[in-house]
């Protein structure tokens, strides 16, 4: 069972556990986390205790003299980082009281991190919506824009990440790409695989890599039904439907088909850091999701109101 915070949610944004060691070096508290928390000036830190902002599981508020060894567990909330706004909305297509269905922007990011906090759909929607206890059911990358799903009480939200476990959902996309070297309208395929085509392949996360590997000499983990909607003499524009949920896998997968994604700084080749160009998102787009409800056992049903901006006119 989770441990539940004593903190409640603050402007959208949880506390922070951190897991203290019952011993050593440190005699106190303070002195564990001050060099825990290198980084930090540690007068400013230990002036945290003196405003009792540090907690211990039940809520009582520690100073910077509580010895090591009292606490396995404290709580704080983290200073929030100074964020540059991210000029995009996210909309709610759905809310009952089990589930928030909403459209995701590109560029904002499912939950908070790093650089994103306030700036997050998880965080914008908990103050929106007045929804403390909300929680994402699954994730999109921050590029990715498009239909994402959060549960409204905790209660239920394992009910709902199951049916992705399971692969109980059916999920589609839409991409658009450059038009791949070669192209033929009279006989569409990619690299050689006429459409419909099923692609596969085995990837895997690394610690440490923003790119996933793909390991050719191993079964494939991954797969890809592509469908071809539209093609011009610029553009490629498919639907994707993914039958598992390895990270970046459409991006993978069409990028080995020599066709990645129009505004992908990650697949083929990882581009260097740059800030975001909001002339030019990824044009990767959550279009459906279709599912049996766990609760109620009805068939649900969402689709998007975005579209993809370099898709072809005409479909």
């Amino acid at each position: 069972m989770a441990m539940l915070s004593p903190l409640p949610v603050r402007d959208g944004v949880g506390a922070t556990r951190l897991h203290l060691p019952l011993t050593g070096p440190w005699p106190t508290v303070g002195a564990f986390m001050a060099e825990r928390f290198f980084h930090l000036e540690p007068e400013r830190l230990l002036a945290r205790f003196d405003r009792g902002e540090i907690v211990a599981r039940d809520g009582t508020p520690l100073t910077r003299l509580t010895p090591l060894g009292e606490h396995e567990f404290v709580w704080y909330y983290r200073e929030p980082p100074v964020e540059r706004h991210i000029p995009f909305e996210v909309e709610v297509l759905h809310r009952d009281d089990d589930l928030v269905v909403v459209d995701k922007p590109h560029f904002l990011p499912t939950t908070p991190g790093g650089k994103y906090v306030q700036n997050s759909a998880l965080v914008r929607l908990r103050n929106l919506l007045g929804l403390p206890e909300l929680t994402p059911v699954h994730r999109l990358d921050r590029a990715t824009a498009g239909l994402l799903m959060f549960a409204v009480r905790p209660e239920v939200r394992g009910a709902y990440q199951l049916m992705f476990e399971r692969r109980e959902v059916e999920k589609v996309y839409e991409a658009v790409s450059a038009l791949p070297d070669g192209w033929d309208p009279a006989a569409p395929a990619l690299d050689g695989h006429p459409f419909p085509l099923v692609y596969r392949n085995h990837i895997e996360k690394r610690r440490g890599h923003v790119c996933v590997r793909v390991d050719a000499d191993r079964d494939p983990n991954s797969e890809t039904l592509i469908e071809l909607v539209a093609a011009d003499e610029r553009v490629l524009h498919t639907r994707l439907r993914p039958r598992s949920g390895k990270m970046h896998q459409l991006r993978v997968h069409l990028a080995a088909l020599g066709a990645g994604i129009l505004g992908d700084s990650f697949y083929p080749d990882l581009l260097p850091e740059a800030p975001d160009d909001h002339a030019l998102p990824l044009q990767l787009l959550a279009r459906e999701l279709r599912f049996v409800d766990p609760l109620s056992g009805r068939r649900r049903e969402f689709v998007t109101r975005r579209v993809l901006q370099e898709a072809p006119r005409t479909r």
